[in-house]
């Protein structure tokens, strides 16, 4: 086995990229190949260009290669924000086709999935997206299957929703290529639990609870799945209750008692969170934002978003972008 050809792994990394995700992923890998006794993965940072590239802890990192000069790696993973751009599209979204195009294995972890999806390689494939990023993703990708879970993984393309699904992806790699026994001591090596794979969902927050989606009764789990299908249509209390098989009185207790809200209260957060969403990580102007979030106009939606947050939209879009001005990346980055 120590003659077994090195797997070279890549990573393109954008201003503001998540931090986490990349160690995340190269620790695991690292581990792997002192466990196994030999050299199974190698890897590789790649920037547009050999600038340095600023993490989203404020980092800075030192590109190996330019992107252009990637020698086709045999993956390579994209780490950024959901707003990275390349100075120049048209050749960084073309080096992208033409490393998929010549056997290189594309994927996107956290935000970096925007920039793969801008980049064409992604027809017809499904997307593992981050809960805190699915409303921006649906809003600039509606053509494109946005998935809640962990991991995304067909033959030629992997997703992974954030920093402990890129591990997941990492223990992914490192089993199919030296064994379930080294996947196993490397995830027991960081005391990470065993690997979700394909067909776990992420772990969602309830809204100001210290819990999350997993952990609400079935009645209310079924609820809240209801409101979130109507986010731009807006659904009452006693249709979703209908839909759900109990009385709207139920559906109102047991909110009351999982989460200290009425279902009503609890709806409007979700759409706040999605409008949120779209005002921090799209360029969708205001009237656009209240459609998709189910307000015929944008005067009750930036009122309720006061309510929630404590500034209008408008003013956190500018809070955004300031920060995007200093180079800091908004939060969260995950």
């Amino acid at each position: 086995m120590n003659d077994m050809k090195i797997q070279s792994i890549g990573f393109l990394i954008f201003d503001g990229f998540p931090m986490a995700c990349l160690t995340s992923m190269i620790e695991p890998l690292r581990a792997s190949n002192e466990i196994s006794g030999q050299v199974a993965f190698s890897w590789t940072l790649y920037a547009e260009t050999m600038d340095k590239v600023r993490s989203s802890a404020g980092v800075s990192f030192e590109p190996d290669m330019a992107l252009g000069q990637a020698e086709k790696p045999d993956h390579l993973f994209l780490l950024s924000p959901p707003m990275a751009q390349f100075s120049n599209p048209k050749a960084g979204y073309g080096a992208l086709r033409t490393l998929g195009r010549h056997g290189t294995i594309l994927g996107g972890v956290s935000g970096g999935v925007f920039p793969l999806v801008r980049s064409g390689v992604m027809a017809g494939q499904v997307v593992s997206v981050h809960w805190c990023y699915e409303a921006a993703f649906r809003s600039e990708f509606p053509e494109v299957e946005a998935s809640d879970q962990v991991i995304e993984v067909s033959q030629r393309r992997y997703t992974a929703s954030g920093a402990a699904a890129a591990f997941d992806l990492s223990l992914r790699l490192i089993e199919t290529r030296l064994g379930a026994d080294v996947a196993t001591e490397v995830a027991c090596w960081f005391q990470h639990p065993l690997m979700r794979g394909e067909g776990v969902r992420q772990s969602i927050p309830t809204y100001r609870q210290s819990s999350t989606d997993a952990t609400l009764p079935p009645v209310v789990a079924k609820a809240v799945a209801v409101f979130a299908a109507n986010l731009t249509e807006p659904i009452s209390v006693a249709d979703v209750a209908d839909e759900v098989g109990v009385s709207a009185r139920q559906i109102e207790r047991s909110f009351k008692k999982a989460t200290g809200q009425s279902p009503s209260h609890y709806y409007r957060s979700m759409r706040m969170k999605a409008a949120r969403q779209l005002v921090m990580y799209s360029k969708d102007s205001m009237a656009q934002i209240a459609l998709q979030v189910g307000y015929g106009s944008t005067t009750p939606m930036v009122q309720h978003y006061k309510d929630a947050f404590g500034l209008s939209p408008q003013e956190d879009r500018r809070r955004i972008n300031l920060y995007r001005v200093q180079d800091n990346s908004p939060v969260p980055s995950v």
